[in-house]
């Protein structure tokens, strides 16, 4: 990005890069313009960083399809948090607002969620793409074996993956969480009710909520079981 579309960012910003001006209201407008330059480049960074993790899914994916003729990952969902979400999550954390302690501080900037047909999908996708040689594994949380007691169940991955810029090479986290159809209905629906209205979930709404996530991961083992048997039929 050039000086003038740099300047004029600072002078009109979108309403996603508010935030950043806002943080530094005493500073030069030099100040604030290294401030909003970094943010952008942070960005950037963290946006290739997801499709990086997305190439690598999707040529996964395109590989079981014209080896097995089956394809383990159903779709794949991807955000990037918002400067807002950014800023309140460092503000819980009692972290200032800025790139390096965003960086330092939160797995979760960069997000990608696989949503798959079956349980041993998800097992599977997960082991390939941390096989990769240029991807660490940071952490791995297993709310499938281990339900969170909401009843959400899904695996989640933080991994380390190269993004490759012009001057250099930056290691980028990016939080993977790869759940089944039915799990992914159940956490969405969920999410609204819990975020979307302003009614407080009662400990029975919670309760019929739990049950409803039984009832789904009890049927996602069913369907297992029956492709399993259709396979083997054939």
């Amino acid at each position: 990005m050039n000086i003038n579309k740099i300047m004029k960012t600072i002078e009109n910003p979108p309403s996603e890069l508010e935030p950043v001006k806002q943080m530094f209201p005493e500073n030069t407008q030099q100040q604030i313009m290294e401030q909003m330059f970094r943010f952008i480049e942070f960005e950037h960074l963290y946006e290739s960083a997801i499709r990086e993790v997305k190439t690598k899914l999707e040529i996964l994916d395109s590989e079981f399809r014209t080896k097995f003729s089956y394809n383990p990952i159903h779709h794949i969902e991807d955000r990037l948090k918002s400067p807002q979400s950014i800023m309140e999550k460092l503000r819980r954390k009692g972290v200032p607002f800025n790139v390096d302690a965003a960086r330092a501080n939160l797995n979760d900037i960069a997000g990608v969620r696989v949503i798959c047909n079956y349980i041993e999908d998800i097992y599977t996708v997960a082991d390939l793409l941390t096989a990769q040689d240029d991807v660490n594994l940071v952490s791995r949380k297993d709310y499938i074996k281990e339900p969170k007691p909401n009843g959400y169940r899904s695996l989640h991955l933080v991994i380390e993956t190269p993004v490759y810029l012009s001057d250099k090479k930056e290691h980028v986290h990016v939080e993977v969480q790869i759940r089944t159809i039915a799990m992914d209905f159940w956490a969405s629906l969920e999410h609204e009710l819990k975020y979307k209205t302003d009614t407080e979930v009662s400990a029975d709404l919670a309760a019929q909520l739990r049950e409803c996530a039984e009832t789904i991961a009890a049927t996602d083992v069913k369907m297992q079981q029956i492709y399993k048997t259709l396979k083997e039929i054939n």
